[in-house]
């Protein structure tokens, strides 16, 4: 078994359904900060993904894709903190 194959049998369905389960997580969270919390493993794992699909279809395009989507959700996740912060004072 070679890795593009390994990629699309075993290591792709598990972060999809890593994916839906923090989806549910984004759903029922109880606070802001459960939900936001769950946003930002969403994106770790929407760039997982993407890196996972890179490697097997050997387009480096994607992983490009995944740098701006990781950056995008770092300044995403600093400005729910600090909207988190001011809301609690």
């Amino acid at each position: 078994m070679n890795l593009p194959s390994l990629m699309f049998s075993l290591i792709l369905p598990a972060l999809v359904l890593a994916v839906a389960l923090a989806f549910v997580r984004l759903a029922r969270g109880p606070s802001l900060p459960d939900r936001v919390i769950a946003l930002d493993v969403l994106a770790s794992f929407a760039i997982a993904i993407l890196a996972a699909y890179s490697v097997a279809t050997g387009q480096v395009a994607f992983l490009d894709v995944g740098l701006v989507l990781g950056l995008v959700s770092f300044l995403g996740t600093i400005a729910f903190a600090r909207y988190i912060e001011r809301s609690t004072r």
